[in-house]
């Protein structure tokens, strides 16, 4: 009896370090939550109560609280309309953004059953399109709240009965977006004191906004009709970002209708992009954004925004920088496969730093359900962040990489610049696609940075860095990631 115990533990041994050794390997390791059974499980808010409880709202209605600590879900409310938003204002109460209004509900009694539901917001127009989607809200340091309208979509009807003021001038001829009523593809601020005011405008599908520490607004949109390929908006009062339907709502647009106008006249008017999400490079349909912060075992990336992709296994990641008022920069991929599903949707921060992702496949490419995803102490071999330099660009990366000299790393670069039509049309090709030749690389092994020498720099273009093979210095690793794209908007 003796030997079989110690046969049993010397196996439970070799397993537990191997199983270990296995986890030591990996920078994120990825659990699948378990749903309650019978449940639709397309996944359309995410947030967290104070004690760690994560709090899920799904498309068909329910909104459910699941405690990690017990692997256990609980029913908080029923019949709500496709609650594609959510805020935790406390352990009792809960902002949830559906499709008709902005609605507060509420547990009086504390038996952990929503009882109150109250309207906050609905003073915004509808025509029962099917795509007249809602997201938000999110709340800066002064109490304000923010909201985003989707368009509607030219492939749904309109009801002959709307909610709100009827413009016509908010639909064009051609198979587009559009805003027949108030306020549809717009953000909106609402005040704590309870007044909406018109932030910004022009766009199409923004299924995803996150606030920073600084109360700046970054906003997602989705590729289509006058969005070339999906960006992230830098989102600035009064600002309009690109598509016309929303213009009618602006109080200061005096000019018909703007689908009416020409293309360049339009151009001149938008706000261009922080940064444009190659089409099949990086995302095609980009989601919630998050910001991360101290705690998640991540701080390589700190401050950097976390961003959900429906259409692949995967989260990108996007390095912001501020060139002379300006914000743009880059994105790469964060993660990918590695038991990362499709379709996420959601993401949210827990308590103790783990970052959670809601999936949904609601009409979409996607999958269902939650995942958990931990960052370990094995930091990934990652580009960590880029600059832009007047001649070219700075490269830091989380290690030290190969002490090659820089004459050798240079044929493992390949960079090439492009842009995108702005126009009616869904989507755009890659347009202006050039080589750009490497006329220099410094590297700087203290500081784990590589300068790359482009030569002059043009603004209006995606310029794309390949890194391929690409070693760490202890040659344990090799690049994470291999492309990072950089929107440049502005040139030093």
């Amino acid at each position: 009896m003796k030997t079989n115990i110690l046969l049993l533990v010397l196996i439970y041994t070799l397993f537990s370090c191997h199983h270990t050794a296995k986890e030591a390997d990996q920078s994120y390791l990825i659990e699948t939550i378990t749903m309650p059974e019978g449940l639709t499980a397309e996944v359309a808010a995410l947030d967290f109560l104070p004690d760690g409880r994560l709090v899920a709202a799904f498309m068909r209605g329910e909104v459910m609280i699941y405690d990690p600590k017990k692997s256990s879900w609980s029913l908080f409310a029923t019949g709500l309309h496709e609650p594609l938003g959510m805020l935790v204002v406390d352990d009792k109460e809960i902002l949830i953004m559906q499709l008709p209004e902005l609605t507060r509900i509420r547990d009086t009694d504390g038996d952990g059953i929503a009882d109150d539901y109250e309207t906050v917001y609905d003073d915004f127009g509808m025509t029962a399109n099917y795509h007249e989607f809602a997201y938000g809200p999110v709340k800066d340091s002064k109490g304000n709240l923010y909201i985003a309208l989707n368009s509607a979509s030219s492939g749904g009807d309109i009801s002959p009965e709307v909610r709100g003021t009827y413009n016509a001038d908010g639909k064009g001829e051609q198979r587009a977006m559009f805003a027949v009523v108030p306020y549809r593809g717009w953000i909106m601020k609402i005040t704590p004191e309870g007044k909406a005011i018109p932030f910004a405008s022009g766009f199409r599908s923004p299924n995803g906004l996150v606030l920073d520490e600084n109360d700046n607004l970054y906003v997602t949109d989705n590729q289509g009709d006058w969005v070339a390929s999906s960006p992230l908006y830098h989102v600035r009062e009064g600002q309009f970002y690109g598509h016309p339907a929303s213009l009618v709502w602006d109080d200061r647009w005096n000019k018909g209708n703007p689908f009416e106008w020409s293309t360049d006249s339009l151009d001149q008017l938008r706000d261009k992009p922080a940064v444009i999400f190659p089409h099949d490079v990086i995302a095609n349909s980009p989601t919630q954004p998050i910001v991360v912060r101290k705690g998640m075992n991540m701080d390589h990336f700190l401050g950097q925004l976390l961003i959900g992709e429906m259409n692949t296994e995967r989260i990108v990641r996007v390095m912001l920088e501020d060139i002379d008022g300006m914000t743009q920069g880059a994105t790469t991929i964060l993660l990918q496969g590695q038991g990362l599903r499709k379709g996420n949707n959601r993401l949210a921060i827990a308590p103790d730093g783990s970052l959670w992702t809601g999936q949904t496949d609601h009409g979409w490419l996607g999958d269902r359900g939650i995942q958990k995803i931990i960052a370990t102490n094995r930091v990934p071999f990652d580009i960590k962040n880029i600059r832009l330099e007047k001649d070219g660009f700075e490269l830091e990366f989380t290690k030290p990489f190969s002490d090659a000299p820089a004459s050798d790393i240079t044929p493992l670069l390949a960079v090439k610049k492009y842009n995108y039509h702005y126009h009616a049309k869904y989507g755009s090709p890659r347009i202006n696609e050039t080589e750009v030749r490497i006329l220099q690389a410094t590297e700087d092994h203290k500081t784990n940075k590589l300068k790359l020498n482009l030569g002059k720099m043009e603004k209006g273009f995606v310029y794309e860095i390949k890194i391929d093979s690409l070693y760490s210095k202890d040659r344990r690793d090799t690049l994470t990631n291999k492309i990072v794209a950089y929107t440049v908007k502005k040139t030093k």
